[in-house]
């Protein structure tokens, strides 16, 4: 190792946390900006505890265990790996609890040295967390974004361009990833360079296969879904018609936020997507207050998803334990 190699390393680990600091800092001062202007109809709102947050709370937490039992479906389908279903679920809780970490290297980092614990390929790991996030997605981009042109058409987007134009470009290369001759030709190019050796073709998704995932992880969102059309409900009236699109909302402002490699879970991304898009049926006040619950919510949840962790990992042998 020469010695530009730690200066490089520090100067890339500044140079995210400057680039993390500076996006949360716009998101948070537009969001800041919305609050201010309607601050006086937030303070005023009468906002007291219901019991329906709990149940919102468990469902934020319990999509998190169905992306593990889906994650450990996909390790399955790549190269016949069999894990337990509480081995799954202990995985994915600790790399969720790790999205804090900015860049999703938590995430990975966990299941790359769980796997190493294993005797599973690290490669085969790493190419299924490629998948788990590019299929969680699609599922939070495509159906949400059709389901908000159909019910509210253009109009909203066509006066911010952005919000529609961000979900279009990013499907783009997430449709590429899911097209195994070019996703298994790009992990080639960096094997080659880096592992010396070229990654097998068996190890990644057939059409039919794909397919079924894409499926499978619409499952998790619709979960979200739900929990947070029950908690909007706790603040407005949601009419049956509306309960498509303000579940579509919060299943585009988690995709959007996602795609915010940089922001920690998403912090302010969320809630300004959630807050645009609910202010066309309800009070621009109490989007916020819905975003801010929503937010509160998922956090707690998150503390239900440690717990669960907890549980779980001490079914696990000590020597593989994530």
């Amino acid at each position: 190792m020469t010695a530009a190699d730690p200066r490089r390393k520090l100067l890339k680990r500044a140079l995210r946390w400057l680039v993390t600091i500076a996006v949360v800092a716009m998101v948070g001062y537009f969001f800041a900006v919305t609050l201010a202007r309607n601050w006086d109809d937030v303070a005023a709102a009468d906002i007291g505890f219901d019991w329906t947050w709990v149940l919102s709370t468990l469902l934020f937490a319990g999509a998190v265990l169905v992306t593990g039992l889906l994650w450990g479906r996909l390790l399955r389908r790549l190269d016949g790996t069999r894990i337990a279903a509480t081995e799954a679920m202990a995985v994915q809780t600790l790399s969720w609890l790790l999205k804090y970490v900015p860049g999703q290297v938590g995430s990975v980092v966990n299941k790359v040295l769980w796997a190493g614990k294993r005797g599973i390929s690290r490669t085969v790991v790493i190419i299924s967390f490629v998948y788990e996030n590019v299929l969680l997605l699609i599922a939070s981009l495509v159906p949400s974004t059709l389901i908000l042109l159909l019910v509210l058409g253009v109009d909203l987007f066509g006066e911010n361009p952005v919000t529609l134009l961000v979900p279009l470009l990013a499907l783009i290369p997430l449709g590429l990833v899911m097209w195994k001759p070019f996703f298994h030709r790009m992990v080639n190019l960096a094997a080659r360079r880096t592992l010396k050796s070229e990654v097998p073709e068996e190890y990644f998704l057939s059409t039919p296969q794909t397919l079924a995932s894409i499926a499978e992880f619409l499952l998790p969102r619709l979960v979200n879904a739900v929990g947070f059309v029950m908690l909007a409900a706790t603040v407005t009236e949601v009419t049956p018609a509306e309960w498509l699109p303000f579940g579509a909302a919060y299943v585009l402002a988690g995709g959007v936020g996602l795609l915010a490699l940089f922001v920690p879970s998403g912090i302010g991304v969320r809630e300004a997507v959630i807050v645009l898009i609910l202010s066309q049926y309800t009070t621009t006040a109490q989007a916020i207050i819905i975003a801010l619950l929503a937010r509160l919510l998922s956090t707690l949840g998150d503390a239900v998803v440690a717990l669960v962790y907890i549980a779980l990992r001490r079914t696990i042998p000590k020597e593989t334990r994530p």
